[in-house]
């Protein structure tokens, strides 16, 4: 009858074989988490008021870099577009007259459209539109003369552009002023608060996971 033989003793790891495995698994956990924020997925924070009511000072927000275009690190080239920014799209891009800034407005027009501003009435294409989630805080309407914030021309989007405005309309800096964003220079489609804070200790629990529509 044979004897059983008996479990040899498992091996304490020595410390520098516990410290390499960590090591190991610290370097693939920052190089998975610089390729998702470089191709996936990038957080910013909202810095100002000029896309109240839908994004708040003090908002962090994520932005899907994915159905614009995956920018190819260190390039210029782009993969394929799974869609093209739309009306209604709230978008990071770079600043047109700053490249080193980001902006985050909202997408009221797109290549082709005409777009026009009668007393604070956004007309695209002869048509006019309602935004629910547009407010106005000044009852005071500006000639075009003065500013073009309540009344603008009709003006023509060129393709491959975007015109944008922020939902606090009265106070947002746009393509109102700047004109057009090209589609190349849109980092995202911002999509989620997954923080809320203007100071500590002051979370806005209400608005965290909320979706960006």
């Amino acid at each position: 009858m044979k004897q059983k033989k008996k479990a040899e003793p498992v091996q304490p790891k020595s410390q520098r074989k516990v410290f390499q495995e960590y090591s190991e698994a610290f370097v693939v956990a920052v190089v998975l988490a610089i390729l998702i924020r470089a191709l996936l997925i990038q957080a910013f924070k909202i810095p100002s008021g000029s896309m109240i009511p839908t994004l708040l000072v003090g908002d962090h927000i994520l932005v899907n870099k994915l159905f614009y275009g995956i920018r190819v690190p260190f390039t210029k080239a782009r993969w394929p577009r799974i869609t093209e920014p739309g009306r209604g799209d709230v978008i990071v891009f770079v600043y047109p007259e700053d490249r080193s800034k980001d902006f985050i407005k909202r997408v009221v027009a797109v290549g082709g459209d005409t777009i026009e501003i009668r007393d604070k009435t956004v007309f695209i294409n002869g048509e006019p539109t309602h935004n629910p989630k547009v407010q106005f805080s000044s009852n005071v309407t500006l000639p075009g003369d003065i500013s073009p914030r309540d009344n603008m021309p009709p003006v023509k989007v060129p393709e491959g552009h975007l015109f944008v405005m922020g939902d606090n309309r009265d106070y947002s800096h746009d393509s109102r002023w700047w004109r057009f964003v090209p589609v190349e220079d849109v980092k995202g489609e911002a999509f989620l608060i997954y923080y809320s804070a203007e100071h500590f200790p002051g979370v806005k629990w209400g608005r965290i996971f909320n979706i960006i529509r």
